[in-house]
């Protein structure tokens, strides 16, 4: 049963493998190896709670077997709980003190741990931190002062008419005037040049004309990605900066309508996979006020192509908001930025300021949306409690790094499970529920269906709970090894009935995903 369950392994059938290390664990309870690859097989699906109870149970088993600790540690590196994590790659050490492999890791998490020590440290309370977008100004970005228009026409007979006002005022001599004509002059157009900058020239990527972010634009910027080109950072800041200006306004659950005969398109995680997402619009269309999509959250890590998977959401949320619509994701917060490449992405592709940029602005990415008051879309899933109302997912306050309980994190990190009733979640976060808490959800709040993402499944999507819970995922073959499908559900009014489309993965440039990770989770992938 055991090699069974390893050649499932190999195969990247995870699931299989956790299904056969479980029979081997229900014939010999007492293997610490059964219950420690079981832990390896759940940290594959990013089932990190699991992974950590199968790997306590490898320690209970036999305390000097040092895989128990390496699964756990791994795990809790992989949740964010460095400490936690560093005591158990103590341990290996501890046992193995000749392992290099144990040493390196060992070495790593203890930069991480003084890193996060260093940063909680230097860090200002929360009351205190000043909004990092106010701080921008996109205009004064490009190394090229911008030419005043008036010059030398409006600019010059402006100055020549003051100077001649001086001067029947007060009655300067010649020299004098002329020495007024010069200030004037030249003060004028050191105010007009350095009204702002213009986009150097020798740039030759997506170029925005003034305020508007065109169709025009946003085809060519997806067309430089394509390519591997970058967008001027003047354009980046002034895309992110318009979208956050739209997502302020916007409540935590939004509502959304769909007018008879026309339709509307929920699309899962996409993690990073920008040439998957190209894929989509060529299967589906690009998203306009006629073809309008949801991307349900997830849209950076893992995959090493966020940034411009982000700019190219966030740009054509620019263009026309009611055209496209995004919900938080648990992948929309610092911690998990921070370890799963995004923030290494965009300090590698962008600058420092945006990794704080984009961390404010995702808090202000709504949490859910409603579609024709009878679909109810949230990234992760359900609730710890019978009874909620629309109205309380309305008057959470999201503008923040989510939280490790409540409404909100449960929202982001919560799973279906295949019994009734609720259970410890898989991930360590969150919740796991049951086919009668999405029935009662359902009827509380008069919906007929929960659309949900946050898990990746073989053929991209998966049907729960009588029917009445749909998983989408939409990041085929996921970190370039798990071999799924993707998947996006059409809907059309007035039936909105689910029409779920799968399709396979594209090939992408030779950037490994995590490729900006930091070195520590580089380590386990």
């Amino acid at each position: 049963m055991k090699n069974q369950a390893n050649e499932a392994f190999k195969g990247h059938k995870f699931s299989n493998a956790i299904d056969l290390y479980t029979k081997a664990i229900e014939l010999n309870g007492n293997n610490a190896v059964y219950w420690a690859n079981r832990a390896f097989a759940h940290t594959k699906l990013e089932e990190y709670g699991s992974a950590i109870q199968d790997a306590s149970k490898a320690i209970e088993i036999d305390p000097k077997y040092s895989k128990g600790y390496y699964r756990r540690g791994a795990a809790y590196l992989a949740m964010g709980k460095f400490k936690d994590a560093l005591k158990d790659f103590q341990q290996v050490k501890r046992i193995c003190p000749s392992d290099p492999d144990a040493a390196r890791k060992l070495k790593e998490c203890e930069k991480a741990v003084m890193k996060l020590k260093f940063e909680e440290a230097i860090s200002a309370p929360v009351s205190e931190r000043r909004s990092v977008a106010e701080s921008i100004d996109y205009h004064t970005i490009g190394n090229k002062p911008r030419s005043s228009s008036f010059l030398p026409t409006k600019t010059a007979l402006a100055a020549v008419v003051a100077a001649v006002m001086v001067v029947a005022v007060r009655g300067f001599a010649t020299t004098e005037i002329l020495m007024v004509l010069v200030s004037v002059v030249l003060g004028t157009y050191w105010w007009g040049s350095f009204s702002g900058s213009e986009v150097e020239p020798q740039y030759s990527g997506a170029r925005i004309e003034g305020e508007e972010v065109t169709l025009e634009f946003v085809k060519q910027m997806m067309d430089d990605f394509k390519n591997q080109k970058t967008l001027h950072k003047r354009y980046a800041y002034q895309i992110v900066l318009k979208t956050r200006q739209i997502l302020q306004a916007l409540p935590s659950l939004v509502d959304i309508s769909v007018p008879n005969g026309k339709h509307f398109t929920v699309c899962g995680d996409v993690h990073g996979q920008f040439y998957d997402l190209l894929n989509i619009f060529e299967l589906n269309g690009l998203p306009s006020e006629e073809n309008p999509y949801l991307f349900n959250g997830d849209f950076v890590d893992r995959g090493s192509f966020s940034v411009e998977i982000i700019l190219t959401l966030f740009a054509i949320k620019c263009m026309s908001p009611s055209s496209i619509y995004l919900a938080r994701g648990n992948h929309e917060s610092k911690s998990m930025n921070k370890i799963y490449g995004f923030e290494g992405e965009v300090r590698s592709k962008l600058s420092e300021k945006f990794v704080d940029l984009f961390a404010e602005v995702f808090c202000y990415l709504p949490l859910a949306h409603v579609i024709n008051e009878k679909i109810f879309v949230v990234h992760g899933g359900l609730f710890s409690v019978d009874g909620v109302k629309l109205s309380d997912i309305r008057a959470i306050d999201r503008f923040c790094e989510p939280p490790e309980e409540g409404l909100m994190c449960e929202l982001l990190w919560s799973d279906p499970q295949p019994l009734p009733g609720r259970g410890p979640s898989k991930r360590g976060v969150g919740l796991s529920f049951g086919g009668d808490v999405t029935k009662r959800f359902l009827e509380d709040n008069n919906l007929d269906l929960v659309v949900r993402s946050h898990e990746v499944k073989d053929e991209g999507y998966e049907v729960d709970h009588d029917g009445k819970l749909i998983t989408v995922f939409s990041a085929p073959n996921y970190c370039d090894q798990m071999g799924n499908k993707g998947a996006f559900i059409r809907f059309e009014a007035p039936d909105m009935k689910p029409n779920i489309v799968t399709f396979s993965a594209v090939p992408h440039p030779d950037v490994k995903p995590m490729a900006y990770a930091n070195n520590f989770m580089r380590m386990f992938n």
